[in-house]
């Protein structure tokens, strides 16, 4: 039996990109970073540091060997507190490599979207991440990988969509 490919181990095999649409106003609120941060923004700025933080590491491990990593949000405005912390720690990201977009939802009228957030890797696998209605990862299986050329298409064609209308971080001002 073949061993199973974890997460992270998508993002070592990528060889040229990794991009991610993420459309829910929350995740993970029971997340103890997210509960801190609510209480007193300054008791997570340890979660900018690549050495506190393992995703920033990955994601500086990734770039830095030529693998371009985007992520783009849809989301609604006024944002709510969990994407205001999201906003708060992108910068933490964006010094990590990747390149983050921010899309409103009203500027979102008229795209074709999954119904679901994903990850594609260089244009050939999709993962759709699964969550419940209060942004906890889903207990009947908190992801679904995909090859089929449909499901391909449609999601590169919907990230690169996003990304033409979305906001690059950087000048993104909160509303």
């Amino acid at each position: 039996m073949a061993e199973e490919v974890t997460f992270e181990d998508l993002f070592r095999q990528a060889k040229h990109s990794a991009v991610h649409l993420e459309m829910r106003d929350g995740y993970m609120r029971s997340d103890p970073s997210f509960v801190s941060w609510q209480r007193d923004p300054d008791s997570v700025l340890s979660d900018w540091d690549p050495k506190s933080r393992p995703w920033l590491a990955l994601m500086q491990e990734i770039t830095g060997r030529g693998v371009e990593v985007r992520r783009a949000r849809v989301f609604s405005e006024p944002m709510s507190d969990y994407l205001r912390f999201e906003h708060f720690l992108t910068p933490g990201n964006v010094a990590a490599g990747e390149q983050v977009r921010w899309l409103p939802r009203r500027r979102a009228s008229g795209l074709a979207l999954p119904g679901n957030d994903f990850w594609l890797f260089d244009d050939s696998l999709v993962v759709f991440l699964h969550f419940t209605g209060e942004g906890e990862l889903s207990p009947e299986g908190d992801e679904e990988r995909t090859t089929e050329s449909s499901a391909v298409s449609l999601c590169s064609t919907a990230f690169e969509s996003v990304w033409q209308r979305a906001v690059p971080h950087e000048e993104y001002r909160r509303a």
